[in-house]
């Protein structure tokens, strides 16, 4: 994979808690600890987006016919067939 190098500032204050976290043994390094940050970020927006689309499925989908009794029993019956009940 290959790496871009970046030049990057930070205010003395954010640059001893990079420190503290390496110092922690949670990272190696500076470069290390903000991969982290960066997967982390990438990982919360593909959720957020996924989150976003299942919500403007359902606003789209229109009003249901349904109660909230069937409603429930759709989804203990889903759980139960993916084994989650």
């Amino acid at each position: 994979m290959a790496t871009v190098r970046k030049t990057i500032t930070f205010t003395d204050q954010q640059d001893k808690w990079i420190k503290a976290q390496i110092a922690a043994g949670e990272f190696t390094n500076d470069s290390e600890y903000l991969r982290h940050l960066v997967r982390q970020d990438q990982s919360k927006n593909t959720k957020y987006s996924s989150l976003k689309t299942a919500i403007t499925k359902g606003l789209e989908s229109g009003i249901s016919d349904s109660t909230i009794p069937d409603i429930m029993k759709k989804v203990e019956d889903r759980m139960k067939a993916d084994g989650r009940l």
